[in-house]
């Protein structure tokens, strides 16, 4: 879970799904819907996965297609968190929070703002594959 669900948890979801395919349910939301972000797709397509196809949706959505059916909410900023803590109230769910900066406010040209991204990106890969270990 993030903000707006167009930046770090497109990453993230998209990064759980590739290293561990289906061995894990992973679902992706933010406490609203924002607009998709072009410096996420060219980050991610860099490293070989495709994230057009998706829709930014937010809790209430994933809540509504899906139900929240998870054993676990990764929350990627304090909103994010804040949102995951108010879902403990009626599901039973753990919540980890893994404080992850935002690149949308990264200033620069192009490449350098891509670099924000990248960094982005590439901790929450290394969160991801520690956590998710498997033996």
């Amino acid at each position: 879970m993030c903000g707006q669900n167009v930046v770090r948890s497109v990453m993230a979801s998209a990064l759980a799904r590739h290293l561990f395919g289906k061995s894990i349910y992973v679902g992706s939301a933010g406490v609203i819907a924002g607009d998709p972000d072009p410096f996420v797709t060219a980050v991610m397509e860099e490293i070989g996965l495709d994230v057009k196809k998706h829709r930014p949706q937010s809790v209430e959505d994933l809540e509504e297609y899906e139900g929240l059916n998870f054993d676990l909410a990764i929350s990627l900023s304090p909103d994010a968190h804040h949102r995951a803590l108010e879902l403990t109230r009626t599901n039973a769910l753990k919540v980890e929070y893994w404080p992850t900066p935002d690149p949308t406010g990264e200033g620069g040209n192009r490449e350098q703002r891509l670099d924000a991204y990248r960094e982005v990106r590439d901790e929450l890969e290394r969160r991801i594959r520690a956590r998710f270990r498997q033996p």
